[in-house]
This record gives structure tokens, C-alpha cells and sequence, in this order.
């Protein structure tokens, strides 16, 4: 339950910093302290003016703040959040991986690589080639049969650089958009906005050069929007691990050598998680799965053909270098 309610956010805030033990995490890119009221678990987000109680005899969970939309997409993430702890004790992993799906049969294509590599680029120009966009950043997977893995999206909106938004075209109707009324997930900076809407296209940066402010994409807003069509899920049948060079050859490299995916491939406390388990939703379970699914997804995937692939700013180059890629697939 989530209510505007300054005495209750008042008051729980309090409790937190009244001699608790606390524990500071980051939580969606903001500071979250944590501590413990008997078997409840509270907390208080001060960047936000949230704070929480999570009380696991009943499973109830409560918000309280000073603003509708800071409390609605704190609540937008908790009931993700359950949902996902649900799926990790029923055997689902998450990896920090693109997907798209071929619309025949449901052969998924999983790109991966590390910040910047160019995942979400992948994905794009894929879905652009006719390709069906499952997710830009991370999905869910689990063994299925003997050999197969299940691949379903992540919920959640996808963040594309103003660069890459032009590169594919999509400039003039994220701008329109925009000009007309509409708007991106409230989560977008208003830098951001305003570059759209000035048809700047020049990436954002923060902090150095250490964070690309992006467009907030809702995934029901790639169809509309761009033309692109969605896939509900899928089962993997091929790996790419992309890197962009801007002023590059699109090309596909030499052959990826047999692989066993390593940590930072699955989203986990210790690497890509921005979502904590703070509340203890997943009852124990590791943010990217339990360690024997993570295994047996990796050991899977190893077998699946594989190429890694050099793209640069040139789409039509590129787009034809993924094509030649997934050939065999």
C-alpha cells in the first residue's frame, strides 16, 4: 500500500535513524537505509521522501511519502520486485543481456557484453530488420526439457542514447510525440526532453562522462512510436557478443571460442543489480537466480552457436553484418 502521507513518512523516517543498526544501500539509484523494528524491515529513501515497512508475517508492504509520483514508481518497482522473487525461487535466472525473437518459430537471440559494448544497439537493429524486440537489457531465463532455455522479458523501460534514437531514425517521431502532448517514462531527465524536443541529438553526460543520460522508452511505446513489433518470450538459439567502433567496419570477427558465462552476465547483488533485495522478497535467493540454475543456463548457452561481431554508426553496414551473423541460426 503506497499513500501520500507526511505525518506517516515523518514519523517512519524517525524510527529509522533512532539508534538502529543501519545498513546504507543504493536501491534504483538512490540512497536507501535500512534497518529492522523487531521482524519488520523499514527503511527511508531520502531522495525520494519514501519510506518503508515490510512486515513478512503477512506479506504486507507499505509506503508512505510527499509525492504521488515518486510513491507511484516506488510501488511500480516493489510489485516487480515481488514478482521477480517469486520467479528466482521457482528456478528463473536474469541475465544482463538484449533479446530478440524471430517471429516463425521463437528463436531468441541473446547479445551480451559489458557497458557501452553495444547490446541495446544489437537489439535495435535487429528489430529493425524484422526481428521482435524482447528486451534491451536484461531477461529471464530457465532450463527447459533437456537442452533448451526459456527467454521472457524483463518489465521494465528501456534506455536508448539520443545518439543511437538518431542513428536509427527515430528522432522526428520521438520529437513529434513529445510536440504533440505525449511523454516518455517520468524517469527520463529533463535534459533529455529538452534536447528531443530541440532536435538535439548530442549525447548527455553525467558525472564525467560516467553515466549517458538516455530516453526512457515504455515498451508499449516501441510499436506506436517506431514501428517496432514486441516478443512475449522465446527460446534461446544463438549468442552475440557486439562491439561498437563509431568511424569501425561493420564486421563479424573471428568465431567466439566455447564459453561458460561469468558473473557479470547474470544480474546479482555484486554486479548488475540495481534493484537490492532489501525487503527479502526472494527469500535468500541470489538477485540473478539460484546458483544451480545460473549453471545449468550457462552451460546451455555454451552450446549454442555464437559470434562476436564488430558494428559501428553506419546502420545499413551494420544491420547487414547481423544478418550475415545469425545465418546459421
Amino acid at each position: 500500500m503506497a499513500t501520500v502521507d507526511p505525518t506517516e513518512h515523518a514519523e517512519l523516517t524517525l524510527q529509522v535513524h533512532d539508534g538502529r543498526h543501519i545498513e546504507e544501500v543504493e536501491y534504483a539509484r538512490h540512497r536507501m537505509f535500512v534497518a529492522r523494528d523487531g521482524e519488520d524491515i523499514i527503511a527511508a529513501s531520502p531522495n525520494e521522501s519514501i519510506a518503508y515497512r515490510y512486515t513478512a508475517t503477512t506479506g504486507r508492504l507499505e509506503l508512505s511519502g510527499l509525492g504521488v509520483m515518486e510513491l507511484a514508481l516506488a510501488a511500480t518497482r516493489l510489485a516487480r520486485e515481488v514478482v521477480r522473487g517469486q520467479l528466482l525461487r521457482d528456478g528463473w535466472a536474469v541475465l544482463h543481456a538484449s533479446a530478440v525473437v524471430r517471429p516463425e518459430d521463437g528463436a531468441t537471440l541473446l547479445a551480451f557484453g559489458t557497458k557501452g559494448a553495444g547490446k541495446t544497439t544489437t537489439a535495435l537493429l535487429l528489430a529493425s530488420a524484422g526481428w521482435r524486440l524482447l528486451a534491451n537489457d536484461r531477461v529471464l531465463v530457465r532450463p527447459t526439457g533437456e537442452r533448451d532455455v526459456e527467454v521472457v522479458p524483463w518489465p521494465s523501460a528501456a534506455a536508448l542514447g539520443l545518439g543511437l534514437i538518431d542513428a536509427l531514425g527515430w528522432g522526428a517521431a520521438a520529437r513529434d510525440h513529445l510536440r504533440k502532448g505525449g511523454s516518455f517514462h517520468p524517469t527520463q531527465h529533463d535534459s533529455v526532453t529538452e534536447s528531443l524536443l530541440a532536435g538535439d541529438f548530442t549525447p548527455l553526460w553525467e558525472g564525467g562522462k560516467q553515466r549517458e543520460r538516455k530516453v526512457q522508452v515504455f515498451p508499449d511505446q516501441f510499436t506506436p512510436l517506431f514501428g517496432v513489433e514486441l516478443a512475449s518470450g522465446g527460446h534461446a538459439a544463438g549468442l552475440l557478443f557486439p562491439r561498437v567502433e563509431a568511424d569501425g567496419s561493420p564486421d563479424v570477427a573471428d568465431r567466439a571460442r566455447t564459453l561458460r558465462l561469468g558473473e557479470n552476465d547474470f544480474m546479482s547483488g555484486a554486479t548488475e543489480d540495481r534493484y537490492p533485495d532489501v525487503f527479502e522478497l526472494a527469500q535468500g535467493v541470489d538477485g540473478g537466480g539460484r546458483r544451480s540454475a545460473r549453471d545449468e543456463v550457462s552451460a546451455r548457452l555454451a552450446t549454442l552457436p555464437h559470434e562476436r561481431v564488430r558494428l559501428s554508426h553506419d546502420v545499413p553496414a551494420s544491420v547487414a553484418v547481423l544478418r550475415k551473423a545469425v545465418e546459421a541460426i
